[in-house]
């Protein structure tokens, strides 16, 4: 079982290579939630879910680049900054600053949210 710490600098390092879906089925409850305002800050629950959404991003996107900053932790939840360079398919090149913060409980991540500035 993971650390929280252990989590937060997996992640980092997973979402740093564009290892998102491996990410997901390494560090995310079977029941993790997500909330995005991309997708109009609706909860979607289970793994399987938020696997098919990151593939689903992964195949129309082109991603340039992506930082992720050093995580920042409060008793079972970190945070980390990402800032993501990318083109949708069909639209124009994108660079968006996003607040990433984490729940974790029994060594897994059960929920995350972003918040995008």
């Amino acid at each position: 079982m993971y650390t929280i710490s252990e989590i937060a600098n997996r992640l980092s390092s997973l979402c740093a290579d564009l290892k998102f879906p491996e990410a997901y089925n390494e560090l995310f409850s079977e029941h993790a939630e997500s909330i995005d305002p991309v997708y109009g800050n609706i909860p979607l629950k289970g793994l399987g879910k938020l696997i098919e959404r990151e593939e689903a991003f992964l195949a129309s996107t082109e991603v340039h680049g992506l930082s992720v900053s050093a995580p920042v932790f409060a008793g079972n939840y970190f945070s980390i900054g990402m800032t993501l360079d990318f083109t949708p398919k069909g639209q124009d090149r994108k660079s968006i600053e996003e607040l990433c913060v984490y729940k974790v409980e029994n060594g897994k991540i059960v929920s995350q949210q972003f918040f995008i500035g």
